[in-house]
């Protein structure tokens, strides 16, 4: 590649969102075009030009259901361990949904690709890759992963570089062997008998914080007086070694040393801390001690002499990650999270590193030896955070380097493995979501685990690796939560909106995307879901690994759900949306019915209830701005006049014979299973209670049966649910002292009937305390809501669904999608 060429084409892309922050030799350093760029990729069309099938909408015969897979299947696969990252889906449970949704040769695309463990498992079973995402160090670990060197090389590279930064680095970790040294199995004494030989290889040296007691104002080491030595665990409670008081951590303050920092030319105050502790080899044997003078010689030697390599002192950004450190322990820059012996060792493998597949090295080293690294009864750092803890474990680089190559769990396994498995091909750009320049209708699948809200500040806690790479995340458009970027939730629903917009853009019709959710907030699941509808996609089904009984439920909302959600999202065929523009929906809803039913799978699937065909069908109107002609009652009709129910579900004419085989096929437990209504995982809203009780409704049952049942899965929630009784007693049918489902088209117009006026009357209670009261509304009956805001939209009012909406508790708005979007259209119409 010429790099006249490329840095033209830089140029014009350095408007684009997501570039990011950099020197352009420095991003085009780290850059292996055209498979991989540290920028947005000019090549990817090029890339999908040459794999890819354009889209034929007379030949698109192409036809799946969606698929469900437990996402944490492969966790302890040592590809998935190579190479650590915040979040991760095992390559080994996404290659399931990609072989599921594709075939081979097919485009598979990941705009939030993380790690690449998307473009594993599609090169895995040769189907081609597209990977994006806005963060640089996100990227430059997909690439490792993706374009791998060749073991061979790569290996022989790898041990020439362990052997030229041992032999310059040794020195830093000597220690001598003492006879008191306690030997770590046996406990025992050390005994020198060959005094030339008492050099021993250090494995970690343990640095302890230094506080102040608050009642006689004298310095005490935090190791020496508050840790119980045996389990190394902190004491709740211990005595100041100087006045005896008794102290917690919370009562006392670190203690702060000011000195001249020479790398940034300026005096900082920064925490206190103090060596007290070696773990080292002989041999094959472990051994402790307390330092020597020795011991105290080198550290004097290292802290006195400059470091001869390059290494990052930038500072720390303002941020929620970043504050921690600058608070607890006055870190404002990288180079701070390092002890100087460790920064020595790896700005000596840094400057000796020049191909750009051996940086990864880098990344394998630099979290466990910071100070981030624990020393306790916990090791390790603390994921999704830049905490630094009171006991510190310096490891020795280079002895951690040879056990991650080399070790059981090292990398060089997996990377021979890595080359044997790739068979398809990737390309791997550094971009925004929000701008992507691949062409419309191009990509044939796309799988992807996105931020959800706050959970995670990518750019913040990959800006120590970023700042080795010197290009960092630009985070304009990071899609997160996050109070110091002045981002709260309408931002990342409006950055996930236009994210999710161009994957539609760039997806074929009649196509599935599929989205893994790890947040168990209501308002953030809302936000997921009103971005992907406002997108255009119809979400068909959300699941979740039900691991007590090893079974995926299906999930009507995320309030109450701890595992991780699977989405699975369709693009409408082409002549489906097209009729629905040119008409505004009008006398297409039972078009849009259809739709869905086609793609959903033909079973005992909650998504073919009445409630979620009805809610679906609300969501797709009121996000496009169409008329709503159907309520609740009238939509039954529609059912009824259209389509066929069968065990409460409903389902397309030529759908009834694939049902009843399904139905056949079914073991006595998964009857058993759907007799009980466990199709639904959690009760945690009106509408999921109405789909439990019709689903356990299968034959008639008494009220005490019904109650036992529901009380195991009701949950905690906002919703003023009605009572299970009143309930019973307003949807279904007694009869000889049994609760049925309706049987007849009278009886259920007869139920939705009533059902509409309770909830009329509901309604108008709530409008009333809106407009006549001046506290805050709470604990309110949701689906009487949303009846007045369907009602209120379908004749225009916008108004009253404002008043309403400003009268109600933010949360209340937040946990609904349903809700928030008449709110949403309703302030845009009355604005």
């Amino acid at each position: 590649m010429k790099e006249k060429e490329l840095n033209n084409l830089m140029n014009d892309l350095k408007k684009l969102d997501g570039f990011p922050n950099g020197k352009d030799k420095e991003i085009l350093k780290i850059s292996n075009p055209p498979d991989y760029t540290a920028f947005p990729n000019p090549y990817v069309n090029d890339f999908i030009q040459k794999y890819g099938t354009s889209y034929d909408l007379k030949a698109n015969n192409y036809e799946k259901k969606p698929f469900v897979g437990d996402v944490s299947e492969g966790k302890n696969d040592s590809i998935y361990n190579a190479y650590s990252y915040h979040t991760k889906v095992p390559h080994k449970a996404i290659t399931k949904f990609i072989k599921h949704y594709t075939k081979e040769g097919d485009i598979v695309y990941d705009g939030f690709c993380g790690s690449g463990m998307t473009g594993v498992a599609a090169q895995s079973i040769n189907r081609n890759v597209i990977l994006s995402d806005i963060s640089v160090a996100a990227t430059f670990i997909s690439n490792s992963y993706n374009n791998p060197m060749e073991y061979k090389k790569f290996k022989e590279k790898v041990d020439k570089l362990l052997q030229e930064v041992e032999e310059e680095t040794k020195w830093l970790y000597e220690t001598e062997h003492k006879n008191n040294a306690e030997n770590t199995r046996t406990g025992k004494k050390a005994k020198l008998f060959d005094l030339d030989k008492n050099k021993g290889i250090i494995n970690y040296t343990v640095w302890s914080d230094v506080f102040i007691c608050p009642y006689c104002n004298e310095e005490y080491i935090f190791w020496n007086t508050a840790v119980n030595k045996d389990t190394k665990k902190v004491k709740k409670e211990y005595e100041c070694p100087n006045c005896n008081a008794k102290l917690t951590k919370r009562d006392c303050e670190r203690v702060k040393e000011k000195f001249y920092d020479s790398s940034i030319d300026k005096k900082i105050e920064i925490a206190k801390q103090e060596p007290v502790l070696i773990n080292y080899y002989m041999g094959k044997k472990r051994f402790e001690k307390e330092l020597d003078e020795n011991d105290k010689r080198i550290l004097k030697k290292i802290n006195e002499t400059e470091i001869p390599y390059w290494y990052p002192t930038d500072e720390l950004p303002l941020g929620y990650n970043t504050e921690q450190p600058k608070n607890s322990h006055g870190f404002t820059n990288v180079h701070h999270f390092f002890t100087k012996r460790n920064l020595w060792a790896l700005s000596t493998i840094w400057s000796k590193i020049e191909d750009n597949n051996l940086k990864i090295l880098l990344l394998i080293l630099l979290a466990n030896n910071s100070k981030m690294s624990r020393y306790g009864s916990r090791t390790g750092i603390v994921t999704g955070t830049l905490y630094v803890p009171s006991t510190m474990k310096e490891l020795n680089v280079i002895e951690y380097l040879k056990r991650k190559l080399y070790g059981p769990k090292g990398i060089m396994k997996p990377a021979k493995k890595l080359s044997n498995i790739l068979k398809g091909n990737s390309i791997i750009e550094t971009n925004s979501i929000t701008n992507s320049k691949i062409n419309k209708n191009s990509i044939d699948y796309i799988f992807t685990d996105p931020p959800f809200g706050s959970n995670l500040m990518y750019s913040e806690l990959n800006f120590i690796l970023e700042s080795w790479l010197q290009v960092f995340t630009n985070n304009e458009t990071e899609a997160i939560v996050n109070s110091s970027q002045n981002k709260n939730l309408n931002d990342y629903t409006s950055l996930m909106t236009q994210g999710f917009k161009e994957m539609y853009k760039i997806l074929k019709p009649n196509r599935w995307m599929t989205v893994v959710f790890h947040n168990s907030k209501a308002k953030v699941w809302n936000a997921i879901q009103e971005s992907i509808t406002r997108a255009g996609f119809i979400i068909a089904q959300v699941s979740t690994l039900d691991k007590k009984q090893g079974s995926f439920k299906q999930v009507t909302s995320a309030g109450a759900v701890k595992n991780d959600l699977v989405i699975n999202a369709y693009k409408p065929k082409k002549e489906f949306e097209d009729k629905f523009l040119k008409n505004a929906g009008e006398g297409l809803e039972a078009d849009f019915v259809k739709e869905q039913l086609k793609h959903l799978p033909v079973g005992a699937n909650i998504e073919r209830t009445e409630q979620m065909l009805y809610s679906k069908m609300l969501a797709h109107y009121v996000e496009n701005g169409f008329k709503i002609k159907y309520d609740a009652n009238n939509f039954y009709k529609l059912l009824h006049d259209n389509f066929v129910e069968l065990d409460g579900y409903w389902f397309l004419e030529d759908q009834a014979d694939e049902y009843s085989e399904w139905k056949s096929s079914l073991k006595l437990d998964e009857i058993e299973d759907i007799k009980k209504g466990n199709q639904v995982l959690f009760v945690v809203d009106e509408k999921s209670a109405l789909t439990w009780i019709n689903n356990f409704l299968d034959e008639p049952k008494d009220y005490g049966e019904i109650y036992t049942s529901y009380e195991q899965i009701a949950t905690q929630t906002d919703d003023k649910i009605p009572e299970l009784r009143e309930l019973l007693d307003q949807n279904f049918i007694l009869e000889d002292g049994k609760y049925r489902r309706p049987k007849t088209r009278k009886e259920r117009e007869s139920i939705e009937k009533s059902r509409t006026k309770n909830l009329e009357r509901a309604w108008k209670k709530l409008l009333d305390r809106a407009k006549n009261g001046s506290r805050k509304i709470k604990n309110i009956r949701k689906e009487a809501l949303i009846h007045g805001f369907t009602k209120c939209y379908q004749q225009e009012n916008y108004e009253d669904i404002v008043t309403v909406a400003d009268r109600l508790y933010k949360s209340t708005l937040e946990s609904s999608g349903d809700i928030l979007d008449f709110v949403d259209i309703a302030r845009m119409k009355t604005e």
